[in-house]
């Protein structure tokens, strides 16, 4: 989680490989928001970090935003970062709903402050 946790607050650049409106390559559903990664870092899984871009209605490619929280999943070891514009907030529900529809499938809490 310390991987994770350590970009909260922090400027990041996400590169975007599951832009909104793309189907995932392996499950049967539409990504409804941008999803990407952080280039050149690792996760516990072996990939690089994780990342949900939220307000932002347009397909990317990349993007460079505040991360605001991370979703850490209790029975994973995949946590998500929560990416937005500056000066842009999203409560912890807004944030469930909006990343539900991949989420839903994990047990998971959203972190504000680091450890």
């Amino acid at each position: 989680m310390d991987y994770a946790t350590s970009y909260l607050e922090k400027i990041v650049k996400i590169k975007v490989d599951r832009p909104l409106g793309t189907k995932h390559p392996k499950w049967d559903y539409i990504y409804p928001i941008n999803y990407g990664f952080v280039p050149n870092t690792k996760a516990p899984d072996g990939c690089e970090i994780d990342a949900y871009i939220l307000g932002v209605e347009e397909p990317l490619e990349e993007f460079t935003g505040k991360c605001i929280a991370v979703i850490h999943r209790t029975n994973d070891e995949d946590d998500k970062l929560i990416i937005v514009a500056e000066n842009v907030s999203f409560s912890d529900e807004e944030i469930k709903k909006l990343t539900e529809f991949q989420e839903k499938f994990f047990e998971s809490k959203i972190i504000r402050t680091k450890y």
